[in-house]
């Protein structure tokens, strides 16, 4: 592995915000006339994939955007009181002296996350943040991010702790390590065959071994 920039997702890679977005969601299924989520069935939405859990919710794709958008907006009150995943206020640090670019790619606004960074004293891990308002939009992201900083394929990997993460890495030709903390389970991800699987917040050091010459 000589990785030259590592790229994260946000909700639920570094980000707890499961049990908030969940919340958000069944207020707005109130006003939207949608199904609410029980608390017993999410361990069984974690083994689904995109499109099984939007029909198992009953949620029309058309519906998406509009549903994504205000669930962003809504969590902006609130994200500055939510956790990092422990460890990784070590870890993110630690990573950035091992690599050129550690960056951002997510399906949340990048206000929200700059909140959240500057909340948890990381504004200066990450060399940029960058968003897609498409869930399935990560792919055309990623092979723009490689465009930017000149990256071959082999040197940029994205980590991710959803299946749609690892299917918009492999459409983009990038490897992707899937972290096994978030919201789909690690049996769900693992199926998916990432390149890598992290269990802890310190395996994701072992992605980067080596540390940068220094100038």
């Amino acid at each position: 592995m000589n990785y030259r920039a590592i790229i994260f997702d946000f909700d639920g890679t570094l980000a707890d915000t499961l049990d908030e977005a969940f919340h958000i969601y069944n207020k707005m299924a109130k006003e939207h006339d949608l199904r609410a989520v029980s608390e017993d069935e999410i361990p069984g939405l974690r083994d689904m994939k995109l499109n099984q859990f939007l029909s198992h919710l009953g949620i029309p794709k058309r519906r998406v955007p509009k549903l994504l958008y205000q669930g962003t907006k809504q969590l902006k009150e609130s994200i500055g009181s939510l956790p990092l995943f422990e460890g990784l206020e070590h870890v993110l640090p630690a990573l950035r002296t091992k690599i050129e670019h550690v960056g951002i790619l997510t399906s949340n606004s990048v206000e929200n996350v700059n909140l959240f960074l500057e909340t948890h004293g990381l504004e200066n891990v990450f060399t940029f943040v960058s968003s897609t308002s498409k869930l399935t939009g990560k792919a055309k992201h990623l092979r723009a991010i490689r465009k930017t900083f000149s990256l071959e394929a082999s040197e940029m990997i994205y980590v991710g702790d959803e299946i749609r993460d690892i299917v918009a890495s492999k459409k983009a030709g990038i490897p992707v390590a899937a972290v096994g903390w978030g919201f789909n389970s690690p049996e769900a991800l693992k199926k998916e065959q990432p390149d890598h699987f992290c269990d802890s917040v310190e395996e994701l050091l072992m992605l980067c071994p080596k540390h940068l010459k220094q100038a």
